[in-house]
């Protein structure tokens, strides 16, 4: 299993920092929404094309205008971008196969999306599905268990991540569950008072 770690509401300079950091320690480096809206992807290439060992993603949550957003995302140096599985049916076949052009990957956000719309888009080639729990949603989430039950419900999908308050006791049991590809920790190593030592300490976790 993955691990992939969220630098998010941070200035750039410190993301700047951390990735580096990070890099060759993780499999994934995401760029937060917010460092988007904060400082526009021109702003963040740079930092963005210095990783040298893990994969770039930015998370640009496209919801419409889905082909030009895709090709500024790759031209920033992303390898992964992500589109809102509640965004219309052709703007996600856009972006797959803008993704597919570029040699990169799709990751869909399935924030709020319900089975009725996962059943429209469930065979998008070689996508990553991402469980999303909303930060905003005071409801709680047990990560393991909506892992299995989406899997139950879509077990045809290969490629799974998940996300929300993933702690290391959550990350080690959904990697011993064995569903998903890669598991979205924040906060959790973000807010760490070293948060190298946090990443390592979860890669252990995971195994």
């Amino acid at each position: 299993m993955k691990l992939q770690v969220a630098i998010d509401r941070v200035s750039l300079e410190y993301a700047a920092e951390t990735a580096a950091k990070l890099d060759g320690i993780v499999d994934i480096v995401e760029f937060g929404t917010s460092l988007v809206k904060d400082y526009g992807l021109l702003n963040m290439t740079q930092t963005v094309k210095s990783l040298k060992h893990a994969q770039a993603l930015i998370d640009i949550k496209t919801i419409d205008e889905g082909e030009y957003e895709f090709r500024k995302g790759y031209e920033s140096g992303a390898n992964i971008l992500t589109v809102m599985g509640g965004s219309s049916v052709d703007t996600i076949k856009k972006v797959s196969q803008v993704a597919q052009e570029a040699g990169q990957e799709i990751f869909i956000d399935l924030m709020e999306t319900d089975n009725q719309k996962m059943a429209e888009i469930a065979n998008i080639p070689d996508a990553i599905y991402g469980i999303h729990h909303s930060k905003d949603n005071v409801s709680g989430f047990d990560a393991v268990a909506t892992v299995e039950q989406f899997h139950k419900d879509f077990p045809d999908i290969k490629r799974i991540s998940v996300a929300g308050g993933i702690n290391l006791d959550t990350a080690s049991r959904l990697a011993k569950q064995g569903i998903v590809e890669s598991v979205i920790v924040g906060g959790g190593i973000l807010k760490a008072e070293d948060p190298v030592k946090a990443a390592k300490t979860f890669m252990e976790a995971i195994g």
